[in-house]
C-alpha cells in the first residue's frame, strides 16, 4: 500500500485577509491578487507531477473558491471531491469580523491567559480558544475540547477514506488557524509557524500517526509564479 500524504494548502488571500479582519467562520471571496496566487499554486503542483487521488476542503466559500482554481489549473476538474465542516476555522463568534489588531491586541489581552504581559506567541492554542470563549458575548466561539477534537477528526477521516482506498496523496484546502492547530495536535513541541495564503503543509499517515512533513511551504507557488511568468500570464 502507498503511504498517505496529505498535502494542505490554505485557503487564498481574500477581502478580509487583506483589510486585516479575522475571518473565522464569516466568509470573503478572494481579492484578484489572492486568485493570482492561487493560480500560482496550481501551476507549481502540476509541475512537480503529484498524483492526486482525491480532493478535500472545508465548507467555507474561499476554500470552495481556491479548491476550484487547483483543480482547473491541475487539469483535475474531475477528481473525486469532498467538503467537510470539521476542516473549518475557528469560530470567533461575536468578533467574527473584527480587525486583528482590536481582537489580538486589543480585547484578548485582557483575559487571563495574556496576564504578566504574555504576548500572543507566549500562548498555546489552548489558551487562545479559551480566551476566544471568554470573550464571546454571542457564546458561539468553541470551547478547546471541541475545536480540537473535530479538526483532528475531520484529518483523521480524510487520511483514513484514502488508507481504506490503498494509500495515496489527496490535496486538501482549509485554514490558517486550523492548519496550525492540526500542526501542534500532531506535535505539541512545533513552533508555531506563519501560515501564509497559498503555503503547503505536508504530513503523512501511517500506523494511526500523522507525522508532519513539511511546514507552509511556499515552493510550489514560487515555482508557479516563475513558470507563470514564463509564458507571459499575470503574477500575484
Amino acid at each position: 500500500m502507498e503511504k498517505v500524504r496529505l498535502y494542505i494548502a490554505r485557503h487564498g488571500k481574500t477581502m478580509f485577509n487583506t483589510l486585516g479582519r479575522a475571518q473565522g467562520w464569516s466568509d470573503t471571496p478572494l481579492t484578484e491578487t489572492g486568485i493570482e496566487g492561487i493560480r500560482e499554486l496550481g501551476v507549481g503542483l502540476k509541475a512537480a507531477a503529484i498524483p492526486f487521488k482525491e480532493a478535500f476542503s472545508s465548507d467555507s466559500g474561499r476554500t470552495l473558491e481556491t479548491m476550484s482554481i487547483i483543480l482547473e489549473e491541475l487539469d483535475k476538474e474531475d477528481l473525486p471531491y469532498s467538503r467537510d465542516k470539521r476542516i473549518r476555522e475557528w469560530c470567533f463568534g461575536s468578533l467574527d469580523g473584527a480587525y486583528d489588531g482590536e481582537l489580538f491586541y486589543g480585547v484578548l489581552p485582557r483575559t487571563d491567559a495574556f496576564k504578566d504581559g504574555r504576548s500572543l506567541k507566549d500562548v498555546s492554542y489552548e489558551e487562545l480558544a479559551q480566551s476566544i470563549v471568554e470573550v464571546d458575548t454571542a457564546n458561539w466561539a468553541e470551547p478547546w475540547e471541541v475545536l480540537s477534537e473535530r479538526i483532528i477528526d475531520g484529518f483523521t477521516a480524510i487520511a483514513k477514506k484514502l488508507e481504506s482506498q490503498g494509500g495515496g496523496n489527496a490535496i486538501v484546502v482549509c485554514h490558517g488557524l486550523t492548519i496550525g492547530t492540526l500542526m501542534w495536535l500532531i506535535d505539541h513541541q512545533q513552533e508555531k509557524t506563519e501560515i501564509d495564503n497559498g503555503s503547503v503543509t505536508v504530513v503523512s499517515y501511517e500506523n494511526g500517526q500523522f507525522t508532519i512533513e513539511k511546514v507552509a511551504d511556499m515552493s510550489y507557488r514560487h515555482k508557479g509564479r516563475e513558470l507563470r511568468a514564463k509564458n507571459g500570464k499575470k503574477t500575484s
